[in-house]
């Protein structure tokens, strides 16, 4: 592998010309798949690929106690898995800092731009609500992990059936025809700065020029709800406008790409 000066240096020769190692535009995301249902024991799931990054979600209900400070509302909680069969730079044990950082910024997104109606999850205020996991586990690490991740968290939710409820027993075996209450779609879009340059969906490869990044999570009418910077570069208020820009277009493409797959 390309030291990151290195791949900097060699992105950097086809960037000027525009062009980037499998030839997208710089605006250009790869081939999106979106497939649900492609578990049998989650309450709703998805698998999603970026080109060769793929990426799996898996939402399971249970009955818990609300949380103190949200006693009408049901619990939620993401957990992102990157196991070490994904990609060599990961290693088996506890969730490392790039898993928690994904965790956080999908459950960010979800949380803040109120995908999901939680007040309807609630059947005793202070005693029972419903809670909402959403797993994700990364099967192949070929650079954005981020976006897939939460596309294939939103597809999951959307996908998500009620299990049927007898007093607080919940019967998993028995479906019924109620879904989550979603208010809103909500993904995330993330934008990296090579150089001068701004780009989307980046490659392994590509992600190790990588200067810096911020990644958004929008609704269609270009309210963020969400926002992460990495990478160590500071960015300028015309960079960070310039980076907002591409990716509440990127944003907007990705749930026109999800409403089609999931009309």
């Amino acid at each position: 592998m390309l030291s990151s000066k290195s791949a900097k240096q060699h992105l950097a020769k086809y960037l000027k010309e525009g062009l980037r190692y499998d030839s997208r535009e710089l605006d250009e995301y790869r081939e999106i798949t979106i497939e649900t249902g492609v578990s049998s024991t989650a309450e709703g799931s998805a698998r999603v690929k970026l080109g060769k990054t793929e990426v799996i979600a898996g939402i399971k209900l249970s009955l818990e106690t609300p949380y103190p400070d949200t006693p009408e509302n049901g619990n939620l909680m993401v957990e992102v898995s990157l196991p070490s069969l994904a990609s060599p730079e990961y290693e088996s044990g506890p969730p490392g800092i790039d898993a928690i950082e994904f965790s956080r910024v999908v459950d960010r997104g979800i949380r803040e731009g109120k995908i999901i109606d939680t007040k309807k999850l609630c059947l005793r205020p202070g005693e029972k609500v419903w809670n909402v996991s959403i797993d994700i586990v990364v099967i192949n690490n070929d650079g954005n992990i981020m976006d897939a991740s939460g596309i294939a968290a939103m597809a999951a939710l959307l996908d998500t059936t009620m299990p049927k409820l007898e007093g607080d027993t919940v019967s998993y075996k028995e479906k019924t025809k109620n879904r989550l209450p979603i208010s809103s779609w909500v993904v995330p879009a993330t934008v990296h700065k090579v150089g001068d340059h701004f780009l989307v969906d980046l490659t392994c490869e590509e992600e190790e020029a990588s200067d810096g990044r911020l990644t958004l999570a929008a609704k269609e009418d270009g309210r963020i709800y969400a926002l992460q910077k990495g990478g160590d570069s500071p960015l300028s208020k015309e960079e960070l406008d310039a980076m907002l820009k591409l990716g509440l277009a990127s944003g907007k493409k990705i749930l026109a790409k999800l409403k089609e797959v999931l009309k």
